[in-house]
């Protein structure tokens, strides 16, 4: 069989307008290669930059967010599980304390009886019990949401009612204080230690019937949004799980006055609870 035999053309022409042209490899076919110079190159590097400055800061804040949702109604899943189990071991909440009064050491042994009957249904990785600093939650201080120091009353600074702490298996901080459990979702060495942030509060009162429930959660949506929102005449971030168990976002945090004005001019409200 004949081979066809092909002339190979190693020339380099060039076309006009900064075009090159140059041979495929077959006589008389002739292909146009298009390019970017290096200083349009670096323009559209400079703009992606930009673009990506602009924007990434929002995607992290708004991934961040939705990562402590999600955590935050995990955690109330989990302590709402426990309780359930415990109740079935030891009867219903409301008949764990018809032995105990008021005084300091009822109140501490209150605080040791929830603790040790939840925890038992839960995942736990370091038990602090009642020991003053024993570093299941920060020890510096903790924040309200407007980003004022408070008393961190959870490293058992109350020497008469100490709370009970532990950490559990993801890494969360809780402190056991009477009625209150407060979790740190970042535990006790990372975080911002802030109400409504990081810290938030659930409840376990014969009010809610032995349900535990985020604090706030049966409040009216004023008293509630007063509560969380950072530029309001009385805020301090505790009805935080409230709002996110209820609304299941942190715009909270976006809020820019008292009335509840999100950044896009519109207001927030209990039938319109976002930012958007």
């Amino acid at each position: 069989m004949q081979m066809e035999e092909f002339t190979m053309n190693k020339g380099l022409q060039l076309g006009g307008g900064g075009k090159s042209s140059r041979s495929n490899g077959f006589s008389g076919i002739k292909q146009k290669i298009f390019a970017f110079t290096l200083a349009e190159t670096l323009i559209v590097m400079g703009v992606i930059g930009i673009v990506s400055a602009l924007t990434l800061p929002n995607l992290n804040s708004s991934t961040g967010e939705k990562e402590t949702v999600a955590k935050v109604k995990k955690i109330y899943q989990n302590l709402n599980d426990a309780l359930g189990r415990a109740e079935a071991v030891y009867g219903p909440y409301e008949d764990w304390f018809v032995d105990l009064g008021i005084s300091d050491a009822d109140v501490t042994l209150r605080s040791k009886r929830v603790a040790e009957r939840l925890t038992e249904f839960m995942k736990v990785s370091k038990d602090c019990k009642q020991v003053p600093n024993s570093g299941c939650f920060t020890s510096g201080k903790v924040k309200l949401i407007t980003g004022v120091e408070s008393t961190n009353e959870y490293e058992n600074l109350t020497p008469s009612q100490p709370p009970y702490n532990i950490i559990t298996a993801d890494g969360t901080s809780m402190s056991f204080r009477t009625i209150d459990i407060v979790i740190d979702i970042d535990g006790p060495n990372k975080g911002p230690y802030t109400y409504g942030k990081d810290i938030f509060v659930f409840e376990l009162d014969l009010n809610y019937d032995g349900v535990l429930a985020p604090n706030g959660m049966s409040d009216p949506f004023k008293i509630l949004l007063r509560n969380v929102n950072p530029k309001s005449s009385r805020p301090a971030g505790d009805y935080a799980a409230a709002w996110i168990i209820r609304f299941d976002n942190m715009d909270y945090l976006k809020l820019t006055d008292s009335s509840g004005k999100c950044p896009n001019g519109t207001t927030i409200s209990e039938a319109n609870p976002r930012c958007k």
